[in-house]
């Protein structure tokens, strides 16, 4: 039970000043008033201490006490976390709605974990057999799609099982086992553990990258990959489709676990998302994206220190599952909106600002984040991983402002998003100039297993008839077409088809919304081929008005729509017939 640990002596917003009656530390959770607001504390200053609270702070007053149980802001991690959604600090939305209406009540306190459902648990030890942190000692059926595994906390002792449960109906609060220590300390065991949300989860090794995050989008999978375990971010502009990107990789990305975090975003983005994942279908598995999904809300109009906490709060239920050998996706939006929170708090907490009022630790608060992610050895041997993919919102679409600028310090994956592109409707809005991903030479290995060795040589040819069709564009704008040579007008018409039939992406369209690996790199060959043979066929005198008529650019055209996943043999035999349909023009 919490014991008074001081009293209030000033409330600025969400940032509250205590006098402290016994000793604090840093980062404890604390209560705060009669509501028993919740709070933590991030500074402590000879017998003052301040807090961010994580509720509204209005009706606090002078004299309030504060209650402290000596234990940091943690999370509650075990079965039931899947398809469930919390607010910032992992309060269940949901359970609240139930039992307090539709809108969040100051001081409600529930447990993020259902403590009356039942769970299957199926133990994987016997009684007298060794443990050590982290090792399975058991799994819950959590849904059709992820089996729960039961790990022993990382600050459990090492020692031999005494006692556990035969399979059965649990609820998370039973004691499912025992650990008896080297000492002789007796260690229970329940279905859940609690962790710190600041602290990073205990891994034996981190490895290299070396596996394609496949999201299904073309211009993502084939031009700028992510590797599973690495971070990439997301900028743009209002309107330029960030959150959308997010909803794609969200719903279609092949990670076992998506960890969806709506940091300081707009209500309705996060309830189209709610609904969507509700009725989706996982493309892989054919059950319903719900299944393998959390959800972490801390909407615009949530106070706006529990929005600073939501990130660490997705970050540590990712690593939670990364514990189990799976592979997360961690969707981040956005870290704009987090990042003003921290500029609201440290202006509250009257700390000295540097650029466009950002606190001096911006730089190093990102660094913490993105370090979170990578690929590692578990400490029960499995291998996991955790992608971030955080979208930055540049004021203006300015990518020089702090965040963005700081955030590429950090990642090796940039997904620039241009909002001309947006603007005539060309989604994803992805910029192929702007944008760049530094795990290519890594994901060759990987890529080469669908394309016969050919993935690298065609992403860098393709990128330098993009780059060369640039140049050419500015050319065009100011004396002409006219002037160009047949071979610089074909560069131009080959970019069109490029960007209208590959890179061009509809996500309400059930054929072009998703594209496998394979189905990208045939509509690959397929441009590039053409690109090579119509090459061949103007130096010879061919028009090119005569190669754009030709079906071969007609099919070119319709084939993301035209072949669905089940018909890629059909795709390769096009993709085959290209050269030869081609060459007919030259007899003519």
């Amino acid at each position: 039970m919490a014991e008074v640990a001081g009293s209030v002596i000033r409330v600025n917003g969400p940032v509250v000043q205590i006098r402290c009656n016994r000793n604090l530390k840093m980062l404890d959770m604390v209560e705060i008033g009669a509501e028993r607001l919740i709070g933590e504390i991030v500074r402590l200053k000879e017998n003052i201490a301040y807090i961010q609270v994580y509720e509204d702070t209005t009706s606090l007053k002078a004299g309030d006490p504060v209650y402290s149980d000596d234990l940091p802001l943690s999370l509650e991690l075990g079965p039931g976390l899947i398809g469930n959604i919390f607010d910032g600090i992992q309060r269940p939305l949901e359970m609240i709605r139930q039992q307090e209406g539709d809108f969040i009540s100051r001081g409600v306190h529930i447990n993020a974990l259902n403590r009356e459902k039942r769970m299957h648990f199926i133990p994987l030890k016997k009684q007298g057999e060794s443990v050590q942190p982290g090792d399975v000692i058991g799994e819950v059926p959590e849904t059709s799609l992820i089996k729960h595994k039961i790990l022993v906390p990382s600050y459990a002792p090492a020692g031999n099982l005494i006692s556990i449960i035969s399979e059965g109906d649990y609820t998370v609060e039973e004691v499912i086992a025992e650990i008896e220590g080297i000492d002789g300390t007796i260690f229970p065991l329940k279905m859940y553990q609690r962790w710190p949300v600041r602290k990073q989860r205990p891994y034996k090794q981190r490895i290299p990258v070396s596996e394609v995050l496949i999201t299904g989008q073309r211009v993502i999978d084939t031009l700028f990959p992510v590797a599973k375990g690495g971070c990439v971010a997301v900028p743009g502009g209002f309107g330029t489709g960030k959150t959308v990107v997010q909803h794609q990789l969200a719903k279609w990305s092949d990670a076992d676990v998506v960890v969806f975090v709506g940091c300081g975003e707009r209500g309705n983005e996060m309830t189209d998302v709610l609904r969507n994942f509700t009725r989706l279908i996982d493309p892989r598995t054919g059950k319903l994206l719900l299944e393998r999904t959390v959800f972490i809300a801390n909407t615009s109009n949530m106070p706006v220190a529990a929005r600073e906490a939501s990130i660490y709060t997705g970050m540590t239920i990712a690593e939670y599952y990364r514990d189990m050998g799976y592979n997360v996706a961690l969707m981040a939006d956005s870290t704009s909106r987090w990042a003003e929170a921290l500029r609201e708090l440290a202006g509250r907490m009257e700390e000295i600002p540097l650029e466009e009022g950002f606190p001096s630790y911006l730089p190093a608060r990102l660094a913490e984040f993105y370090e979170r992610s990578g690929s590692v050895i578990t400490l029960n041997d499995r291998t996991g991983s955790i992608t971030i993919i955080a979208s930055v919102s540049p004021p203006g679409g300015d990518f020089s402002e702090p965040v963005t600028s700081h955030t590429k310090r950090f990642i090796r994956c940039f997904w620039a998003l241009d909002r001309d592109l947006a603007y005539s409707r060309h989604y994803p809005a992805i910029s192929w100039i702007e944008s760049y991903s530094e795990y290519v030479e890594e994901l060759k290995s990987w890529w080469d297993k669908y394309t016969d060795g050919q993935w690298l040589e065609y992403r860098y040819t393709i990128l330098d008839l993009l780059q060369q069709e640039q140049r050419l564009q500015q050319v065009v704008k100011l004396i002409g077409m006219d002037v160009l040579p047949n071979t610089q007008k074909l560069i131009l018409e080959t970019c069109s088809l490029f960007k209208n039939a590959f890179l061009q992406q509809s996500a309400f369209d059930d054929v072009d919304t998703f594209c496998s690996a394979q189905k990208q790199f045939l509509m690959f060959k397929a441009i590039l081929i053409f690109h090579r043979v119509s090459n061949e066929l103007v130096k010879i005198g061919v028009d090119i008005s005569e190669i754009r008529e030709s079906s071969v650019y007609q099919e070119i055209m319709r084939m993301k729509t035209q072949y669905p996943e089940n018909q890629i043999d059909k795709l390769k035999q096009f993709v085959d017939s290209i050269e030869e349909n081609l060459r007919g023009l030259e007899k003519k």
